[in-house]
């Protein structure tokens, strides 16, 4: 909901700091995987319960991940680097509510799952579209510069980030921000499945 607003806010300032890596001739995929592996060091950080520490390495990894994208377009975009790029997205936001389930298995462990479950039904439900979409010719007003169809919704990367903030700021509510956040992934679902059903439908409809 909130990453066309964020993407419009940050866009200057990626773009400068896009221009500067292609001079240095660091290349799209480099900076994907740059990202994920700084997020996997932020998993890393939060399971040892290093909670301030995990959300600069988040920042700094979703910072690599805005930067890939205007590199890719300065430079040469292929449907590799998007390939990489959602495929280790995907990655990066499974792993940190199973980093706060290894922090303390006890009181997270329950909350993770039901939230892991959740991000089950919006990264099928994004990725399903995406390919039908892709397949139908169908293009993205809101987002023609991504690699695939950007299907919105109520719960976006902002709304994602926003949510690994207040668990690393206040870990001991972790179980009310995963159960919270689980219901708003539920209702971005359901959205999600109604709307593409409903833009299927109209691009062909059934004979």
């Amino acid at each position: 909901m909130l990453d066309r607003a964020a993407n419009a806010a940050l866009m200057p300032l990626l773009q400068v700091i896009a221009r500067a890596l292609v001079r240095l001739r660091v290349s799209a995929d480099a900076v994907t995987v740059l990202g994920f592996a700084v997020g996997v060091a932020a998993a890393a950080a939060i399971a040892l319960q290093a909670y301030l520490l995990g959300l600069a390495l988040i920042l700094a990894s979703r910072l690599a991940d805005g930067l890939d994208g205007p590199v890719a377009r300065l430079t040469q975009p292929t449907d590799r680097g998007a390939f990489l790029d959602i495929t280790l997205d995907f990655l990066f936001y499974a792993s940190i509510p199973l980093a706060f389930a290894l922090a303390d298995p006890a009181a997270h462990a329950l909350p993770a799952a039901v939230l892991l479950a959740a991000f089950i039904g919006t990264g099928s439900s994004f990725l399903a579209f995406a390919v039908l979409g892709h397949k139908r010719g169908i293009a993205s007003r809101d987002y023609p510069n991504k690699g695939l169809y950007y299907l919105g919704g109520l719960t976006e990367a902002t709304e994602t980030l926003i949510c690994f903030g207040l668990m690393c700021l206040w870990p001991a509510h972790f179980a009310w921000w995963a159960y919270g956040f689980a219901v708003l992934c539920a209702l971005t679902t359901a959205t999600r499945i109604v709307g593409g059903a409903r833009v299927l439908s109209r691009e062909h409809p059934p004979v």
